[in-house]
């Protein structure tokens, strides 16, 4: 006789996620070169700029309670003043009126600032469309929340304007548009393509969304998790800077990429009328986000420790980012079918295979790369589940945690692996 389990719903949906079974894999063989984790750089965590803003925290005794003590739900106010001119700043001149400090809500992390907004505008069967392909722990998120992921192609400057629209088009035909809640893109250094949505595409985008929202409100969720990595080119204005009403885009940022994800302190900019309903969920799951953790990140910011450590974190990026692509010119630049691009920023690059290579988690390229001693990630966990045909012949390969000579030796390894199956 069988046991039935009593789990929600939501917990089955949430289920194994492809990111576990890929640590499972690289735990397994401990001598793995892993090019699969997006983590960051574990020699350039800031150890003494996180001890010099703890004890400016706790220099004074009246500080240090209070960071010891509850915060409030929408985090520390000093931090969510500095994030907040930090992104008007960055961003420039704004289409319409400039977000105000009461729509910032710190979180822990973005992927935190992601559920809640999932939560708030999401019930089951509800649909966001994302690029193709697009960030695979989100699209597990969706999964749990019994939503639906569908891609939209996406081409050198991000997701396709006119591919969005036949897409909305497409759904309105059907009868499902007023299931339609959401755009999703990360706009800078998509991950895992590695593009930025171009400045001409984000207004677009906006504008689509604006449109459509006449058929029930349509929110674009703009995941600027890598915007600090840039290592080439000018800065774009986040998508909310194209929103005129502010009424549209949801900006998601966090320093786990460019500080430490350690702290796990992220933050969202939202349209005023989801910080009631986000706030309330939050309420309901964390009374605030670690509020000693927002205190140290404000004291980084008051000490001046932030810029120095972000240009540490470039060159050293950048420096892997090179390795790898030179160790890609030197071992698969004359394999016919292989193709990848110069990234601009961020942590990975994205690589096609021949047409018809199998790399995905059930093919023979894992298992020749595992036998090679190098793990990536497969490209086709990066599909939505519609629209958009998974590519089983693209791979995700991270420069962020190895060292260069590592790099350099895995990516020989990979070469090794495609060879045999060609």
């Amino acid at each position: 006789m069988t046991t039935l389990r009593p789990f929600s719903r939501r917990a089955h949906g949430f289920g194994q996620q492809p990111i576990s079974e890929l640590m499972r894999m690289a735990l397994a063989q401990t001598e793995l070169i892993s090019l699969a984790a997006g983590f960051v750089d574990q020699a350039t965590l800031p150890v003494e700029e996180t001890q010099q803003a703890l004890a400016a925290v706790f220099a004074d005794a009246t500080r240090g309670r209070a960071a010891l003590q509850y915060g409030t739900n929408a985090g520390y106010l000093p931090l969510r003043e500095a994030v907040l001119a930090r992104l008007i700043a960055a961003d420039g001149e704004y289409a319409g009126t400039r977000p105000h400090v009461d729509q910032v809500i710190l979180t822990a992390g973005s992927n935190q600032m992601l559920h809640l907004v999932g939560e708030a505008l999401l019930d089951p069967g509800d649909i966001v469309l994302c690029a193709a392909p697009t960030y695979f722990v989100f699209i597990g998120l969706l999964a749990g929340l019994s939503a639906r992921a569908v891609g939209v192609a996406i081409d050198g400057d991000g997701m396709i304007p006119e591919a969005l629209q036949e897409t909305l088009e497409r759904l309105k035909r059907s009868g499902e548009r007023e299931r339609v809640k959401a755009i999703y893109t990360t706009s800078y250094f998509e991950n895992p393509s590695t593009v930025t949505l171009s400045r001409e595409r984000r207004r677009q985008v906006v504008e689509i969304a604006k449109r459509h929202s006449a058929d029930g409100h349509l929110y674009v969720i703009d995941d600027s998790a890598y915007r600090e990595l840039r290592y080439s080119g000018p800065d774009l204005p986040s998508m909310r800077a194209f929103d005129e009403t502010g009424e549209t885009v949801i900006v998601a940022e966090t320093f786990s990429k460019s500080f430490s994800p350690g702290i796990r302190v992220g933050w969202g900019v939202l349209p005023p009328e989801l910080v009631g309903p986000l706030s309330g969920l939050k309420t309901s799951i964390d009374f605030g986000s670690p509020h000693l953790n927002q205190q140290l990140m404000s004291a980084v910011f008051e000490k001046g420790l932030f810029e120095p450590h972000l240009q540490v974190l470039r060159e050293s990026y950048q420096a892997k980012m090179n390795a790898m692509l030179a160790a890609l010119d030197d071992f698969m630049a004359d394999v016919p079918g292989v193709r990848w691009q110069r990234p601009t920023g961020g942590l990975y690059v994205w690589l096609e295979l021949p047409e018809g290579l199998d790399a995905g988690p059930g093919g023979r390229l894992i298992e020749h790369a595992l036998a090679e001693g190098v793990l990536y990630v497969p490209g086709e966990y990066c599909y939505p589940g519609e629209g958009e045909r998974a590519r089983k012949d693209r791979i995700r390969l991270s420069f962020g945690v190895q060292s260069a000579e590592n790099i350099r030796r895995g990516i020989e390894a990979l070469a090794r692996a495609v060879r045999q199956l060609l």
